[in-house]
């Protein structure tokens, strides 16, 4: 099933040339973002380190996308420039574009890619980012403030940043594949269930009815086919939604966790610092001081 156009609600933070030489090789990067690269000189490598290992050597005339939420780190041994774009997926009760789809890393850039970037940063200079150090970027708070910044552009300027933005995904897309995380009809079932109820309270009882299997069987073949139980990866799943609720929207941590289903908000708030090693607020705090 094609996922319609108006269910890519993919919004712009940054927008940038950068030109390195023997210092991008950042460690341990992981993100509520999406990152978009455009090579134009010299050669890195990209090293994927969740939910699979792979090296990924990144080349001029090249596109490269890194999902949200992905471990990645940075090896570089000599010049190297490239564009880059920074995006997320507005929030929205329903399964995401990239939850839905395996998008390759790596892209042959076709003409006027490059041009179509360095005219998004003509238009855009306030989104570069002000130093190449993604943890710096990811842990300063600048995240919300270029939430803001988006939010107060014309709505002109929002379509045009739209439409470049889709285009350049659009290069990714072509090649996408719709992900098989089993081939259990049943679990494909129970998947769908989550991902199109995230934001409910979903116990292992309704699991096992849409699976029409046993608790203890559904618990035994889930985990067997995606290395977790049925309640570790719906935890998950919340907690990034909650990762970028409380990124982009001003709500209060009590509201985030009745948003997303949790009764109990001391509960939501020990299973997010279970996950992320930091409580809600730390998480905020952390990200928009």
């Amino acid at each position: 099933m094609q996922m319609p156009i108006e269910s890519l609600n993919l919004l712009m933070l940054n927008v940038g040339f950068a030109r390195h030489d023997n210092d991008w090789n950042w460690q341990q990067v992981n993100s509520p973002f999406t990152r978009i690269y455009c090579v134009t000189e010299g050669e890195a490598r990209l090293h994927i380190e969740s939910p699979f290992s792979d090296v990924v050597n990144l080349r001029p005339h090249h596109l490269y996308i890194i999902p949200a939420y992905t471990t990645h780190s940075y090896e570089c041994h000599g010049v190297f420039c490239h564009y880059y774009l920074h995006v997320y997926e507005g929030f929205k009760k329903e399964t995401g574009v990239m939850e839905r789809y395996d998008l390759p890393t790596e892209v042959e850039a076709q003409a006027g890619d490059e041009e179509l970037m360095a005219e998004m940063c003509r238009r855009h200079p306030e989104a570069r980012l002000p130093e190449s150090n993604p943890m710096s970027y990811d842990n300063t708070g600048r995240f919300a403030d270029y939430v803001r910044r988006y939010g107060r552009l014309p709505l002109h300027e929002k379509m045009q940043l739209r439409g470049a933005t889709l285009m350049l995904f659009s290069r990714f897309m072509e090649h996408a594949k719709e992900k098989l995380w089993t081939r259990d009809e049943r679990m494909v079932r129970v998947l769908a269930h989550i991902h199109q109820n995230i934001c409910e309270d979903i116990d292992i009882e309704t699991l096992a009815q849409v699976a029409c299997v046993t608790k203890p069987y559904l618990i035994r073949v889930f985990k067997h086919e995606l290395g977790l139980s049925p309640l570790q990866y719906v935890n998950h799943k919340k907690v990034e939604k909650a990762q970028l609720l409380l990124l982009t929207e001003n709500m209060a941590v009590k509201e985030v966790a009745y948003s997303l289903g949790f009764n109990d908000h001391s509960y939501f708030i020990r299973l997010f610092k279970k996950i992320t090693g930091r409580t809600p607020m730390e998480y905020r705090q952390m990200c928009n001081s």
